[in-house]
């Protein structure tokens, strides 16, 4: 028996391998690196020089700046899509007209390249472009919608568009894996709407919490977007943290740059190990 377990981890072990050696070439090693090069400075001999480049970036204005909007990104794109998510899931669940069509509709921006989307954008909101002509047209004055507080909603707008339809399908089979004898059963007992959802939301727990942490990781990495609307200096409002770390990269600032890295990577491990405390909590207030 131990020598079959034996022979199974070793054939595990086998095709793990390659994943293994590619996400610690590529992933794990690289990592380990940067976090020594955060605590060097930028001479050629790289001296220790402790938490002073974390010091200097804590004290730079601009790191200030594509952190705060990083963060009010995250705090609004993460609720509102998966709010929004869920509710066209829950829609689409049920047996509407076109669903098939609806549910195409949702994945497609998945498969639009994000340059083409852009253009697009570029197109509606650009000085003169279709939206202005519009506002000229019932007599109101153009916008400057990509440089100006505007461009923050337009990037909100755009994010939330491109990326929505990845959680809606995970929602829609995590609703689909509820059995529907539990609804069923809670309607002939009486039970009210409000109740009925709570069934959904104890059942989809799992689905919303996975959904939840990668849609914070994927605002945190909010970037290309914003760089193919507006450039490497865009307006204040859309200046983020992978803003900033392309701007150091491309001033050879290896040491900010790593720097940058870790803190934002520390902020993402806080939010999941709080998220993770939340789940717990809740599986349990629901029980």
């Amino acid at each position: 028996m131990q020598h079959k377990l034996r022979s199974d981890a070793a054939v595990a072990f086998v095709f793990l391998a390659p994943s293994l050696i590619g996400f610690s070439l590529f992933y794990i090693i690289p990592f380990a690196i940067g976090a020594v090069y955060s605590f060097q400075d930028g001479s050629q001999a790289g001296h220790f020089v402790g938490l002073a480049n974390y010091a200097d970036l804590l004290r730079s204005e601009s790191f200030r700046k594509a952190t705060w909007n990083t963060l009010w990104f995250t705090s609004v794109s993460v609720p509102v899509m998966v709010v929004c998510s869920l509710l066209i899931a829950a829609a689409l669940n049920r047996q509407v007209y076109f669903r098939s069509w609806l549910r195409m509709a949702y994945v497609m921006p998945l498969v639009v390249p994000v340059a083409s989307v852009v253009l697009v954008w570029q197109t509606l909101f650009d000085w003169n472009g279709g939206l202005n002509h519009l506002l000229e047209l019932w007599g109101m004055d153009r916008v400057d919608w990509l440089n100006s507080a505007w461009a923050r909603a337009v990037v909100l707008f755009l994010y939330i568009w491109k990326n929505m339809g990845y959680n809606v399908i995970l929602f829609l089979a995590g609703l689909q894996q509820i059995p529907a004898d539990y609804y069923e059963v809670a309607r002939l007992e009486g039970a009210s709407r409000m109740r009925q959802f709570s069934i959904t939301l104890v059942y989809l727990v799992p689905t919303m919490f996975f959904v939840v942490i990668m849609s914070i990781m994927q605002s945190f990495k909010v970037f290309r977007e914003t760089y193919l609307l507006s450039g490497d200096y865009p307006h204040d409002s859309i200046y983020m943290l992978q803003h900033y770390m392309n701007n150091m990269f491309s001033a050879l600032d290896i040491q900010k740059l790593t720097s940058a890295a870790i803190l934002m990577v520390a902020a993402i491990w806080i939010i999941v190990a709080a998220l993770f405390r939340g789940e717990k909590w809740f599986r349990g207030f629901m029980d």
